[in-house]
């Protein structure tokens, strides 16, 4: 039903799937750089479809809302919510005999701008294990929520300005929106601010949030890309207090590696134990892992799950071989 060719393609329809190198037709989960390309013609949702044209440009795409099967290729393709981002999807791919899941990026818990994930039952399930190591085990929301609002309460106390370092799209509308909600007014990078505006036009009301006027504003937070993108650094920023939103937060390096002063594990990806409940809810007889540890698979194996890495097939585990489909 599938191959590997540098990435999973669906070998009936001759669809890529999530593919970073361009490609005459593929399926892109979300509008993450590194889950597109300028594809000659593109499959994806609505609001994907939107968020590709404004980061790459006029594209050709088919849209495919949540839920609503398309026939293509040989196949019957439908997406379900993925719960990552905006617009993220996970792919149903369906030949009438057998099943596929590819989850993309996704997160089963709460998030305040992205529809929750669902996950329909499939024979063959395609995960995506970013966090497939058993330390992370993220904290709950509301807790990690709790000492956010603590902290950029503190530095506003102080008279320093909080300085939210996020990826620009998904995590910044995210933070965004919770900081909003809880009463902080937000300005944003101008970059995360056009992501903002197509989120805007999808739906998601981020709330008290405006473009970064050039200074920074009493009271106000501040969301920007991460500061290891050097180029997107704001002006007249001085006193400030800085914060990194990842699930990587976990571990105690990341403050020094991000160099920030405080780390918060506000996470937009399944954890160890999400990753474990999707396996189970899609109940599939074969589990091939992506974008994440290769320990992982001995994770599932140990737990009596029929798994593999994604580019490696269980012929290859035992003697490598040419051409492998699946």
């Amino acid at each position: 039903m599938f191959h590997y060719d540098r990435g999973l393609k669906l070998t009936k329809a001759d669809l890529a799937v999530d593919f970073r190198r361009r490609q005459p037709r593929a399926f892109i989960s979300h509008a993450h750089a590194d889950h597109m390309a300028r594809h000659e013609y593109s499959i994806c949702t609505p609001a994907t479809a939107a968020l590709y044209k404004l980061r790459l440009g006029q594209q050709v795409t088919r849209e495919l809302p949540y839920r609503q099967p398309l026939e293509w290729g040989g196949l019957r393709l439908t997406t379900y919510p993925a719960g990552h981002c905006l617009g993220s999807a996970m792919l149903l791919a369906e030949d009438g005999e057998r099943s596929l899941l590819y989850t993309g990026d996704f997160k089963l818990g709460e998030s305040a701008t992205a529809e929750r994930a669902e996950l329909p039952q499939a024979d063959t399930l395609v995960i995506e294990s970013t966090y497939g190591n058993p330390f992370y085990r993220h904290p709950p929301r509301a807790q990690v929520l709790e000492e956010l609002f603590r902290l950029v309460r503190a530095a506003i106390d102080s008279g320093a300005t909080p300085v939210v370092e996020a990826y620009m799209l998904g995590k910044s509308q995210e933070v965004t929106l919770l900081l909003t909600r809880e009463g902080f007014p937000v300005l944003q990078h101008p970059k995360i601010y056009a992501v903002s505006q197509v989120y805007r036009a999808c739906g998601v009301d981020l709330g008290d949030c405006h473009l970064y006027p050039g200074k920074p504003l009493p009271g106000h937070v501040v969301v920007v890309p991460p500061q290891f993108h050097r180029h997107n650094r704001l002006p007249g920023l001085k006193k400030t207090v800085t914060f990194a939103t990842t699930g990587w937060a976990m571990h105690e390096r990341t403050r020094v590696r991000w160099g920030v002063d405080h780390a918060v594990p506000l996470s937009d990806h399944a954890d160890y134990d999400e990753l474990f409940e999707a396996v189970e809810r899609v109940n599939p007889r074969v589990i091939y892992c992506t974008h994440g540890p290769v320990s992982f698979v001995e994770c599932l194996r140990k737990a009596g799950f029929n798994a593999y890495p994604l580019d490696r097939s269980e012929e290859e585990l035992v003697a490598p071989v040419q051409g492998r489909l699946f």
